[in-house]
């Protein structure tokens, strides 16, 4: 397999914690530290993605159509972003009512690819990040 193909591949299969962990931590300043006994990564202080299973009051709302697997919380730029990520992939991406008016949208991991969770992790981080971070950042990676 060349390396391209294998870069494909793995941009093609489904996301798990150790993608997650190690797509945040490549990109400048961030850090990771528990909360609430789960996994979050932080740049300048400021959270940007984080491991979110849902609790009693988001199983009560989503009723026979919650998801089961592991849950990503990521920060999106607004509100319209949100909407658009969760009309666009609602096998993917989903919201609570405790987000309700949060720019946040949270993932079924295990029905993400590698390549969209590195662009909505990317992303995140682009809302969150001090602009002394962002300046040099390459907008095509």
């Amino acid at each position: 397999m060349t390396e391209n193909a294998a870069v494909r591949a793995y941009d093609s299969a489904m996301a798990t914690w150790d993608d997650v962990r190690s797509l945040a931590l490549s990109l400048p300043g961030t850090s990771e530290r528990a909360s609430r006994d789960h996994m979050h990564w932080w740049v300048d202080g400021k959270g940007f993605v984080w491991e979110r299973p849902l609790r009693v009051p988001d199983l009560a709302a989503l009723g026979s159509d919650a998801p089961e697997g592991p849950i990503l919380g990521a920060r999106v730029a607004d509100e319209g972003v949100k909407a658009a990520l969760i009309a666009a992939e609602p096998e993917i991406y989903f919201t609570v009512p405790h987000f309700d008016g949060y720019p946040a949208v949270l993932v079924r991991l295990e029905r993400i690819t590698v390549a969209e969770l590195r662009e909505l992790i990317t992303e995140a981080w682009l809302c969150r990040a001090p602009k002394r971070l962002t300046k040099d950042f390459p907008t095509e990676r």
